[in-house]
């Protein structure tokens, strides 16, 4: 059913914040002509639209790019406030390089050899990683510390050579939720974990979200938590979750997402974003 603006009811929200992956794209990475249209229509009853995902800049500037998308994006778990339209970054919150150090020399000491990989900060920074970080086909996780010689087994200097904004690890035998756990329960009290997708738990600077990024981008634009949507699947989702007015999950999130959510919709290979905009543009509620 196509997305009719102006309808009965009048659009209740002004901002409405999207998660990317398992969210507003599709599995095969893409963005469906019905989600366009719906966001499109949204946009034009007066409601701004903002991308809020734990991608950095590099993973997500092709995106915005296919959206057209001008205007301010949360990037980096809310590390990064990127202008889009501009193409720079706005702010950048990086994770101090020793604590990172410490942080995962304390965690091995307590669960065992980690796989590790860290998020370099700016426009174009790269993910490097250890050689016991197996990056996924496709995923753009960079191996060149190892092929440029700056790996050796054992050290792990070379992660830490640039200005970070958050870590990867993966435990060799937990699932992620019992590592990310336990991992909280250990350095919790210097960093935040959380976990974004399937054998990605991070580590981010204390006290930063998803949330802390939103929340900045939101008072450049002039808009309230109150005049909010959220939409997201992993518990990284969560402190968007808390902060905006109304939080949908997708249907498949996380059981914690599903949990937290005021609303579940469909998939975000059925069409999930659009299902609710398009009721939304209909009835207002």
């Amino acid at each position: 059913m196509p997305a009719q603006a102006g309808a009965a009811g009048g659009f209740p929200y002004r901002l409405i914040a999207t998660d990317l992956d398992g969210t507003l794209l599709q599995p095969d990475e893409t963005i469906s002509g019905r989600t366009r249209e719906a966001l499109r229509a949204a946009m034009a009853t007066g409601a701004q639209h903002i991308v809020v995902t734990g991608r950095a800049v590099p993973w997500t500037r092709s995106i915005l790019d296919d959206l057209d998308y001008r205007g301010l994006a949360v990037c980096g778990q809310g590390a990064q406030l990127y202008h889009a339209g501009e193409h720079r970054l706005v702010t950048s919150v990086t994770l101090d390089r020793a604590l990172a150090r410490a942080v995962v020399a304390r965690l091995e000491e307590a669960f065992g050899p980690l796989g590790v990989a860290a998020n370099r900060d700016g426009l174009d920074g790269q993910v490097v990683l250890d050689e016991r970080f197996q990056a996924a086909p496709g995923s753009g996780f960079r191996t060149e510390l190892e092929t440029a010689g700056q790996w050796r087994s054992g050290e792990r200097a070379a992660l830490f050579a640039e200005p970070l904004i958050k870590l990867y690890l993966r435990h060799p035998d937990w699932d992620d939720d019992t590592f990310a756990a336990a991992a909280l329960a250990e350095v919790g009290d210097a960093v935040g974990v959380t976990v974004s997708g399937e054998g990605l738990v991070e580590v981010l600077p204390l006290g930063l979200s998803k949330a802390t990024g939103l929340s900045l981008a939101a008072r450049r634009l002039g808009v309230r938590a109150a005049e909010t949507i959220a939409f997201g699947d992993m518990p990284n989702d969560l402190p968007m979750f808390g902060w905006a007015r109304h939080s949908v999950a997708m249907a498949g999130a996380h059981p914690a997402v599903l949990a937290a959510a005021d609303e579940i919709t469909t998939g975000n290979h059925e069409d999930g974003i659009a299902v609710v905009l398009e009721r939304l543009l209909t009835t207002g509620r």
